[in-house]
């Protein structure tokens, strides 16, 4: 979407109202299933991993059970570790990146952690395949006090009292195409802003804390997925979507300022992936797998440390 042509919501340089919110709804329809494609395969893992239900969303005439999968050897003297997908709806091999850790390799590492994965944190997103809530909030802006997005206030009352004793957390995200097409248009349309446009980089990179950055760490997650799809590289200004590349494929934002998912817990070793699944490069068979060895990584290094 270009400057010339404003999003079709609103009038330019006016935040939206009551009113631009629910013509956005409006224009909202379903396109898969959280049924067909999350809850039933979380149904599956019932008979080696316990399931939770942490929470319920009510976004009549819609009703979400919102899952978690626990270890079934859950031990309290073993270290924690939280994978997340899904936060954005749209970001689809964050969700299937989940359920692969869990269905391949979470078995691998029974007795030496506990493992909590919430794969798909908003589920009404994903049906639609979009970034929002239907009150067209980000829940990944939303992870603080008095949260104005149920599915992240669920999550955050679901980890709290985990919060000191998470090892790893890492939160599986994608930047795709539709980021510049449709949703940074749509959050400087809802904002009363100009869209000022980025490029969107090709491959794969990784999202540290700016107040815990754990450079090591990072870095061996990406030399994991490096096996699998390419690491996106700096752009002439030597940044990822604006944000200085701090390492190869690795960029760092203050994640609690922010009100991001990977600022949820105290874990020693947090990040968020970033895949690219719009690459000529990248199946979506890869992307699914490059979020799971990513898991897999960021356990191997904590437990090695």
């Amino acid at each position: 979407m270009s400057e010339s042509a404003p999003y079709p919501i609103g009038t330019p340089g006016q935040p939206w109202g009551a009113a631009e919110k629910a013509e956005w709804l409006s224009r909202q329809t379903r396109l898969r299933s959280y049924a067909d494609d999350v809850a039933s395969v979380v149904d599956r893992l019932r008979a080696r991993f316990d399931v939770v239900e942490y929470g319920r969303l009510d976004y009549l005439p819609d009703r979400y059970a919102l899952l978690a999968i626990r270890s079934r050897d859950w031990r309290d003297a073993l270290p924690c570790v939280l994978v997340t997908g899904g936060v954005h709806g749209y970001e689809t091999s964050g969700v299937h990146g989940a359920l692969r850790f869990v269905e391949r390799h979470a078995a691998d590492y029974a007795g030496r952690v506990n493992l909590l994965v919430a794969p798909c944190i908003s589920p009404w997103a994903y049906e639609r395949i979009h970034r929002w809530n239907p009150q067209a909030v980000d829940p990944n802006r939303s992870f603080r006090a008095d949260s104005p997005a149920p599915e992240s206030a669920a999550l955050m009352q679901l980890v709290e009292p985990l919060r000191g004793r998470v090892l790893v957390h890492i939160d599986l995200h994608e930047t795709t195409d539709s980021d510049e097409s449709e949703f940074r248009p749509a959050l400087a349309a809802r904002n009363g802003e100009a869209y000022e446009p980025d490029v969107i980089p090709d491959g794969f990179y990784l999202v540290g804390d700016s107040e815990n950055p754990q450079p090591a760490f990072q870095q061996a997650v990406i030399a994991a997925v490096a096996t699998i799809t390419h690491i996106a590289e700096a752009d002439a200004n030597g940044q990822i979507i604006g944000s200085p590349v701090v390492a190869p494929g690795v960029i760092n934002y203050p994640v609690r300022r922010l009100g991001l998912c990977a600022g949820v817990t105290d874990a020693r070793y947090t990040t968020t992936t970033e895949v690219y699944p719009d690459s000529p490069r990248a199946s979506p068979e890869q992307c699914n797998a490059a979020q799971a060895a990513a898991v897999c990584a960021a356990i191997d290094f904590a437990l090695a440390g």
